[in-house]
């Protein structure tokens, strides 16, 4: 069975909220235990589903592109949600960001790969944050930790899981369950085999 598109749409929705991105942090406990309060967790991090960026020093647009950046612009990252870690009491950022890649119809595992290799590209030369609005009085200067978070299904071809771990890079296989009427659509999270992180 190929991976659908509402299988994407599903959980790229409910990582967006602070429930959803807790659940799936909970799944990758190195990660989880990056949360700066665990007894205020949803004043601890802000979710960017499809975040931008904007770029304070000149960067090859592809990999392997002579297409230049120039500073200032402003560039849609290629992950799916940016998780930012927030210190609850200050109201500030921490140094610490999570880039949650999802795997979408039709990726194989070179693109789904390049979208995190992209992402470092862009994030390696300086950048800040173009926040929500709700967060604007946040500092948004780029991190000093970048970490990924490979979600995968059950229908994701095993390749895509053997090259994860061949890269040293963590995912979770991600349940989602339909039902005919489309309204009432769930995601079940179902934690899986992970690899070790090195963030290569």
């Amino acid at each position: 069975m190929a991976i659908k598109k509402l299988h994407y749409e599903e959980s790229l929705a409910e990582y967006s909220i602070h429930p959803g991105a807790i659940a799936l942090l909970r799944q990758y406990r190195p990660y989880f235990e990056m949360i700066p309060s665990l007894r205020r967790p949803e004043e601890s991090l802000i979710t960017i589903p499809l975040p931008i960026v904007q770029i304070r020093i000149p960067v090859d647009s592809q990999l392997g592109s002579v297409t230049r950046i120039n500073p200032a612009e402003v560039r849609s990252l290629p992950c799916d949600v940016a998780i930012l870690m927030c210190d609850p009491e200050w109201k500030v950022k921490t140094g610490v960001e999570i880039f949650i890649f999802i795997h979408r119809p039709n990726e194989d595992f070179s693109d789904f790969l390049g979208r995190w290799r992209q992402t470092q590209i862009y994030v390696n030369q300086g950048y800040e944050w173009v926040m929500p609005y709700q967060y604007r009085h946040i500092l948004s200067e780029g991190a000093d930790e970048t970490h990924p978070l490979f979600v995968v299904f059950p229908e994701t071809p095993e390749r895509i899981r053997r090259g994860l771990q061949g890269a040293g890079l963590p995912y979770i296989t991600q349940v989602v369950n339909f039902w005919e009427d489309d309204s009432s659509d769930a995601i079940e999270s179902r934690p899986a085999g992970s690899s070790t992180p090195s963030d290569g």
